[in-house]
């Protein structure tokens, strides 16, 4: 029998997990996206969720109501997740033995569990219908995350090198191997929403593929001929939907002989000839009205516009539920290269991390909280903000709040250049934070670019500092956080640092 001091150390972690979920039993599915490993349970009530925010390598636990939801962090979490598959499915070999770590004592786990009350308070609240749909649109497009990043920082690349002269003859290279993935996406997308919704995943992809084919160029609807990809993702999310539904139908009346025969045939026909007629030529107007919208709003309410977009990512992370802006992102990168709406709406990070910042400066005699600070500071720097929103800020109450006034100014920051003109925007999704610079482009030059983007960064961080020192804490949350005033001192003024007066 194995130790967990035998294993890797990602392997450790997945062995640490795995008891403290319910077991193998208890677990029904098995997925990740950038930073989370989403699970699905079979009863919530056997999670050792205390037990399980102790382990070193967890950074958050989010709740929904379809997965269970263990932060991670980038890198980390894609190394985990086969590890703790292969616990589940049986193949990593002999049992594992081992302890999940001595629980964590202090204010930091009181907040953690502060957290995991409002969280749970709140899950009612949010299982409405479109909030579910929302989500499940979210599935579909965080697998192509990875693909989506790689493809974007060598996009990235190959256009610094083109700007620069630099390797004429590899740049033509660059190109295929960035536009490749973008331009089959469709596929892509096709295949996970069929896989999504209960349908063959193949035959998803198989509609979906309609949509980029060469030869749509000879078909004409609506008096106009068709363009390939026209209609973009959105086109084809509709298209592989319409086909999990043609294909369900079809199961509950062809006989079971003919099935094999039958059921594929009419889903990829009939669901064909709606996307060539109806289906690509109304995503294509919808995906036009989203990126004139875009940038509409922000070459002429740019400061507004990103005052709110800025203002309110936060709590669509918190909500898990802004993977579902994943479809408009890539419909702009589609049509225009790049995402305008990206790095406003980073400065949400920005205005978190500030926040975090002021929260360490002014308890500085709560060690446990500061050491959960320094813990997750690097992945809030490079975007990851789910360890700061669900180990410090939302706990807390009041930091939540000016973080979200930290990244809305932010955004208005980017919003103003933008309407003077210099519109900056990301070749791809997923990073943030630090972790944009590379994938930047816009309409001022790579210099310009990145300067307002570290702008935005830079009052994001002031704005959120300051508005959480002298606004973020109220002065019994100061006292009881920081550990020097009990019960009978709540109702005792403190000075400007959380101290109760001598």
């Amino acid at each position: 029998m194995r130790t967990t001091n035998d294993l890797t150390p990602h392997a450790a972690t997945a062995a640490a997990i795995l008891p403290l979920v319910g077991g193998a039993a208890n677990v029904t599915s098995v997925a990740h996206c950038m930073t989370r490993l989403r699970l699905g349970l079979r009863d919530r009530t056997l999670v050792r969720e205390d037990a399980l925010r102790s382990l070193p390598a967890v950074l958050g636990v989010v709740a929904d109501d379809d997965s269970f939801q263990i932060v991670l962090g980038p890198g980390t979490v894609t190394r985990v997740t086969p590890e703790f598959e292969a616990l589940v499915t049986g193949t990593a070999g002999a049992p594992v033995t081992g302890t999940a770590g001595a629980p964590v004592t202090g204010t930091a786990d009181a907040l953690a569990a502060r957290g995991a009350e409002w969280k749970a308070a709140r899950q009612q609240r949010n299982a409405t219908p479109l909030k579910l749909l929302l989500r499940r649109i979210a599935n579909i497009f965080v697998p192509l995350i990875p693909a989506l990043i790689g493809c974007g920082v060598i996009a990235g690349l190959g256009g610094l090198l083109v700007n620069l002269g630099w390797l004429p003859s590899l740049t033509p290279a660059l190109a295929a191997i960035a536009s490749g993935f973008m331009a089959l996406i469709a596929v892509f997308v096709g295949h996970n929403t069929a896989k999504e919704f209960g349908g063959t995943p193949v035959l998803g992809g198989a509609v979906a593929a309609i949509v980029v084919y060469a030869g749509v160029a000879k078909v004409t609807a609506f008096g106009m001929t068709l363009a390939p990809g026209q209609g973009g993702v959105l086109g084809a999310l509709a298209a592989a939907l319409l086909g999990t539904y043609v294909e369900k139908w079809c199961r509950r009346w062809v006989p079971e002989a003919l099935d094999v025969l039958v059921t594929p045939t009419l889903t990829v026909l009939l669901t064909g000839l709606v996307t060539l007629y109806v289906l690509m030529y109304t995503a294509g107007e919808l995906s036009t009205a989203i990126g004139t919208g875009a940038n509409w709003l922000l070459d002429h309410t740019g400061v507004f516009a990103g005052l709110v977009l800025g203002g309110l990512f936060l709590p669509l992370v918190m909500l898990g539920l802004h993977q579902a802006l994943i479809p408009l992102h890539t419909t702009l990168i589609q049509q225009q290269g790049y995402t305008v709406l990206l790095p406003v709406l980073a400065m949400a990070g920005a205005g978190q991390v500030g926040a975090a910042l002021a929260v360490y400066v002014r308890l500085r005699h709560d060690q446990s909280l500061r050491t959960t600070i320094r813990s997750a500071l690097p992945a809030g720097l490079l975007g990851v903000g789910e360890p700061l929103i669900y180990g410090v800020s939302l706990p807390l109450g009041r930091p939540f709040v000016t973080a979200c006034a930290g990244g809305a100014a932010g955004g208005a920051f980017v919003g103003f250049f933008s309407m003077l003109g210099d519109k900056i925007g990301s070749t791809a999704i997923g990073p943030s934070g630090w972790a944009l610079f590379p994938l930047l482009k816009g309409t001022g030059g790579l210099a310009l670019t990145a300067a307002v983007y570290a702008g935005g960064l830079l009052t994001g961080y002031v704005v959120g500092f300051a508005a959480t020192y002298f606004f973020g804490l109220a002065r019994t949350v100061r006292g009881t956080v920081s550990g020097v005033c009990d019960s009978s001192k709540e109702g005792q003024d403190t000075d400007p640092g959380g101290n109760p007066p001598p």
